[in-house]
């Protein structure tokens, strides 16, 4: 039955800046997933610790503003340091239960110097491994107020059964090229990673579906004004500015015809499944094919830097 994968979509919300309590809340959804046999299981971007919603509650463009600082510098110490063995209990969830894991997080490597930040979508695979970490391109705009820019070295797919498997980061989702690099590496099942709702999901999700002739999984968090938990920074600021509703969820599944096979889901907190049937990719890819029959390389190629960047490169003797 290589043909077919059972995927659980995450639909959660953090326990907002909280890197510890966050982690347990996704490993126990881990072990729901796998127990109601999920050979993969997918969460929202940014979940660990939570999406920056401050920047648009504080002023965040406001230069040298104390409380955007404070808010920063809380971020930044409950974001992830993998190379610090941060997702280890993450790993070995997914090698005991056989279970691959897509999971955005807020980054903290140390090869960028360990003080900035990414927004990163990491897969670690049903052996428990991490292999590739992929930090978003470019954040989109107040994003990047508090996010670093990433590069090219995540941008890998991955064998999951007959299915492979990419993924982008929210609004990379609608950059042709990234798309494009992740197509010609034989790309059939897309995971797009989301904060939340569904005026991100209904439209893009059906549109890469049809475009790539894959499977489309968005996956959204959720956050409500309630979700702020106690010992932020500036919560009674944050409680004052906020909406009842940040994120509504809107995560789904479209097949490789786009059409709907998990229509938005708003507002639901939970593990939501579906079976997969390899199949329908190669009936879809009859008529068309991005990267395949329906391309001209002699005319247009895409070229990708997938180096790592780093600021230093050291030359020991």
């Amino acid at each position: 039955m290589d043909n077919i994968l059972k995927v659980a979509l995450a639909q959660i919300s953090p326990v907002w800046l909280d890197k510890k309590a966050t982690l347990l809340k996704i490993e126990a959804s881990v072990s729901d997933a796998a127990a109601q046999k999920a050979e993969l299981v997918v969460f929202g971007e940014a979940l660990l610790p939570g999406y920056p919603f401050w920047l648009a509650l504080t002023d965040g463009a406001k230069w040298d503003l104390k409380v955007n600082k404070e808010l920063h510098a809380h971020y930044v110490r409950n974001s992830v340091q993998i190379e610090a063995g941060e997702l280890d209990r993450l790993c070995t969830l997914a090698r005991q239960h056989t279970i691959a894991i897509y999971i955005g997080i807020m980054e903290r490597p140390k090869d960028r110097g360990g003080h900035s930040i990414y927004a990163s979508l990491v897969y670690i695979d049903q052996n428990g491994e991490i292999k590739s970490v992929h930090r978003k391109l470019q954040p989109t705009y107040d994003e990047r107020l508090t996010w670093a820019p990433g590069d090219g070295n995540g941008l890998q797919v991955h064998p999951l059964k007959q299915f492979t498997v990419g993924g982008l980061n929210c609004w990379e989702n609608w950059m042709p090229l990234p798309r494009a690099a992740l197509y010609g590496q034989g790309e059939n099942l897309h995971v797009a990673v989301w904060p939340g709702s569904e005026h991100n999901t209904k439209d893009i999700t059906r549109f890469i579906a049809r475009e790539s002739r894959s499977y489309v999984l968005s996956v959204s968090s959720l956050m409500k004004k309630e979700d702020f938990p106690e010992g932020t920074p500036h919560l009674e600021k944050l409680l004052a500015a906020a909406p009842d509703v940040l994120a509504n969820g809107g995560s789904c599944i479209a097949a490789p015809d786009g059409e709907w096979l998990v229509e938005p889901i708003i507002g639901k907190e939970g593990l939501f499944y579906h079976t997969l049937d390899f199949n329908r990719i190669y009936e879809e890819r009859q008529n068309f094919d991005a990267v395949g029959h329906y391309s001209r390389p002699d005319i247009t190629q895409l070229t990708v830097n997938r180096e790592r960047q780093s600021t230093v490169r050291f030359k020991d003797k």
